[in-house]
């Protein structure tokens, strides 16, 4: 059976025009020959909570919480635009929903909390949850879809690093290249598990 790969739709691509239908598609697509989890970002909603940050004084802790929260509320936006896709909160429930053929939607507030092993404050953001969760569910590779392309480390959050798994894959596809999703998931992520 192939080996997971997690794919971090970026809340940063819902800026240019098109890219969430683009970027669903292209997890639709690649969800028909990988198994697939789908782990969003925060994007405006987290930004709401940076601009609250300042406004009402928040401490880090709240704003790292807080910021958790907006990638759940950005996983509904993701599954609402992907039609046989489902909002799922821990690994039983990703599971239960690859065995269903629908394509899993983390919303990791709960599994965050329970596991709360990122220091609290905007040094970590949804790059580095995608990461940890990779990694505890011993994916394959991760994919960061994300509005612009490019090197990893220049992308990336400076805890990524610190929590990525030795041997991981990571990519990074920015809004133009999303629709190679399904092609580079074939070629990089799909070596089968005795």
């Amino acid at each position: 059976m192939k080996r997971l790969a997690v794919v971090k739709l970026g809340g940063g691509l819902v800026r240019t025009v098109g890219a969430l239908a683009r970027a669903s598609a292209a997890i639709e697509k690649a969800a028909q020959c990988n198994r697939l989890l789908v782990i969003p970002g925060g994007g405006v909603l987290a930004d709401a909570v940076r601009l609250a940050e300042r406004e009402l004084v928040l401490t880090p802790t709240a704003a790292h919480w807080m910021a958790t929260l907006a990638m759940d509320q950005f996983a509904y936006v993701i599954a609402s635009a992907i039609p046989a896709s489902r909002v799922v909160h821990d690994a039983a429930e990703i599971q239960d929903a690859l065995a269903d053929s629908v394509v899993p939607v983390l919303a990791p507030y709960r599994w965050m909390l329970a596991a709360d092993v990122l220091p609290h404050g905007w040094q970590a953001t949804s790059d580095s949850i995608a990461a940890f969760i990779a990694g505890a569910l011993d994916a394959e590779c991760l994919v960061l879809l994300k509005p612009v392309g490019g090197p990893v480390e220049a992308l990336v959050d400076p805890v990524f690093r610190d929590v990525l798994p030795v041997g991981l894959t990571v990519l990074v596809l920015g809004a133009g290249e999303m629709e190679r999703l399904p092609t580079i998931l074939q070629e990089t992520c799909s070596k089968a598990v005795d």
